[in-house]
């Protein structure tokens, strides 16, 4: 399907509905108002042609920049058009899940995630910190760098409640990824989780709720999913 193709579905595809649920979540215009469910029946038409993917992205539309992120190769795209990305990310679902889920299976996972998290950009530091949750999650314990990730969670529990609004919320995420993929660090997570506790995050005008990482790490021990790692974090 050509580029015009994709935007007249989406227009059909979208609904006044969910368009006012993502005002509420902080979406801006221009955008459909396009379920995510939906956009992932879009994927088979874009996947295969990645200049397309790189057009439906840089159009600035929110509803074409998150099918970007489903349809992307991560194994193809550059380090630039990573950064390319993460810039034009302004509001936390592109940042936390398109661009963070990507860049976590494309070859610069750790040298992005690194540079990110560092940075004064809110949006940048939200992607870096899910980048490395994202990370963790699909890649062997013997490949990760133990000892970086227990500076992190010491991180995560010194500065968590200083930082800001949605890095408060991946930060949490963090600790929740280690302690549910990383069988070595569970128990240090788990400490963490608990100092930290209750991690406060403006979620603005909707019921999205932070976990708690102490009670959503105990329910991955006791359905003994404990560092089984996904196949993929792209959804």
């Amino acid at each position: 399907m050509s580029y015009e193709e994709i935007m007249d579905k989406l227009r059909e595809l979208g609904s006044e509905q969910t368009k006012q649920i993502y005002t509420n979540h902080g979406v801006e215009e221009p955008f459909f108002g396009v379920k995510i469910g939906d956009l992932k029946k879009l994927v088979k038409h874009v996947k295969k042609d990645q200049d397309l993917v790189m057009k439906l992205y840089d159009s600035g539309h929110h509803d074409a920049m998150y099918l970007a992120g489903l349809s992307v190769n991560p194994k193809l795209i550059s380090k630039e058009t990573l950064q390319n990305w993460a810039d034009k990310a302004y509001w936390y679902m592109l940042a936390e899940y398109t661009v963070a889920q990507v860049a976590a299976e494309s070859n610069y996972a750790l040298e992005l995630a690194r540079e990110w998290m560092k940075s004064d950009k809110e949006m940048l530091a939200v992607c870096g910190w899910s980048t490395y949750a994202n990370y963790v999650s699909i890649t062997p314990d013997e490949n990760l760098d133990v000892a970086e990730i227990k500076a992190l969670l010491n991180q995560v529990k010194t500065t968590v409640h200083q930082e800001r609004n949605r890095v408060r919320y991946v930060m949490n995420g963090f600790v929740i990824s280690v302690g549910s993929y990383v069988k070595e660090l569970t128990e240090e997570a788990k400490q963490v989780a608990d100092e930290i506790g209750k991690v406060n995050v403006d979620v603005g005008n909707t019921a999205c709720k932070v976990p708690l990482a102490s009670t959503y790490i105990q329910k991955i021990e006791e359905k003994d999913r404990v560092g089984m790692k996904r196949k993929t974090c792209i959804c």
